[in-house]
């Protein structure tokens, strides 16, 4: 018999994967190019030239024993040290290759920060519409997951509610900026207010509470917002950081954890990360992508084809009726489901081959999820399926 713990993660499987899923199937029915599967983050630019030149180059002029083999559990220093040097140049952080740690993706490393840090029962509160695994991971560790509102006219977080959610179990907060589902950017006053409710609640409660930021899609901004980094605004702040969206490597899942010296027992807070990464199983970083990433921290993936794809989705559905929320960054866009249950409008999409993902598997109903990191000719034909949806609720008459 299958454990409790996963007949209940079962219970909640993924809603982003499960309409993926559906976009297969319907894809084999219809064909791929009549289907417009809006569900799954997945880059759609390759991988810069210079990624693929290093792996060829690591493959033939390394020793494959090294290359291939076992290396510290933080991962190669050389590789931390690039890392750590180019977050120095770019944002005025002081980290040595002792602050990083390499890890299986952005999910790894949050999965081995909260192993390092949470205690069953503790609490990791998250602002709503947050990306829905966090639950699963704070699970994990038999902790809890809190949710805050919304202000519901910016999406940015409501601050008072945050302020008032944090209980003698609050251990963490989690911030995703920009943000997934709705391509917000959290703003500088925002940024600094939560510093100072979280330096207030230490106090006030006499123990470490740590932000964790989470941030696949720094570098994915438009409209000449500035890429920011967050240890700036809250002493205990710790950095989760994929190479996924910025290189376009989902599927070779490779990160880093970065933990400033700022953090209470920083020394013992890294020491601890590096064995939770050993001991949860991942024991290194995969490899080769460790260095061949570690060659290309200073490329960005296309940001132009994913700018005019946000653009284009996003003034064809407004010009359609739709209330959606203009993306600042990532690649997703949040669109306000025309009825109160969000679930009947995306299973009403589906009629015209539209494959959205409903806003309840963020922790906010009532809104859906559209990643439009597809071709610019599917975002454009799209259009037209987007338009009979819209007809059906009588929108833009």
């Amino acid at each position: 018999m299958l454990s409790k713990r996963i007949q209940t993660a079962l219970a909640g499987s993924s809603a982003i994967r499960a309409m993926f899923v559906e976009g297969k199937e319907l894809a084999a029915k219809v064909g791929e190019e009549n289907v417009f599967d809006f569900s799954l983050g997945n880059p759609a630019t390759p991988a810069p030239e210079s990624l693929k030149q290093a792996m060829k180059d690591l493959l033939d002029d390394m020793d494959p024993l090294v290359l291939h083999g076992y290396m510290s559990n933080a991962g190669y220093e050389d590789v931390r040290a690039a890392i750590a040097e180019n977050l120095n140049s770019r944002f005025g952080t002081d980290f040595t290759w002792n602050n990083i740690v390499m890890t299986v993706g952005a999910a790894g490393g949050i999965n081995i920060v909260f192993k390092t840090i949470l205690d069953p029962g503790d609490e990791v509160i998250v602002f709503a519409p947050f990306f829905g695994e966090y639950k699963s991971y704070a699970a994990n560790f038999d902790a809890a997951v809190v949710t805050v509102a919304p202000d519901y006219k910016t999406f940015q977080p409501d601050l008072d509610a945050f302020a008032a959610s944090f209980t003698e179990k609050t251990k963490a907060v989690i911030v995703n900026t920009p943000n997934n589902p709705t391509g917000v950017i959290y703003s500088d006053e925002t940024m600094t207010k939560i510093g100072e409710i979280l330096r207030s609640k230490e106090e006030e409660y006499q123990k470490e509470i740590y932000l964790i930021s989470d941030e696949p899609y720094r570098e994915l901004i438009y409209d000449g917002a500035e890429e920011n980094f967050l240890t700036k605004y809250y002493h205990n702040t710790i950095v989760g950081y994929s190479f996924s969206k910025s290189l376009s490597l989902p599927g070779e899942r490779i990160g880093y954890i970065a933990v400033p010296n700022e953090v209470t027992d920083a020394e013992q807070m890294l020491a601890g990360i590096e064995v939770a990464n050993r001991t949860l199983g991942f024991v290194n970083a995969p490899s080769l992508i460790q260095k061949a990433a570690a060659a290309c921290v200073n490329e960005k993936t296309n940001l132009e084809f994913y700018d005019k794809n946000r653009i284009d989705l996003y003034e064809g559905l407004k010009k359609l009726g739709f209330t959606c929320i203009k993306p600042q960054g990532a690649f997703y866009l949040w669109l306000k489901s025309p009825v109160e249950d969000e679930a009947q409008f995306v299973a009403a999409a589906k009629k015209y081959n539209l494959i959205l993902v409903k806003g309840s598997a963020f922790g906010c109903s009532g809104y859906v999820r559209l990643a439009y990191c597809i071709s610019n000719d599917k975002i454009n034909r799209s259009l037209d399926a987007f338009a009979k949806l819209a007809n059906e609720y009588g929108l833009g008459v």
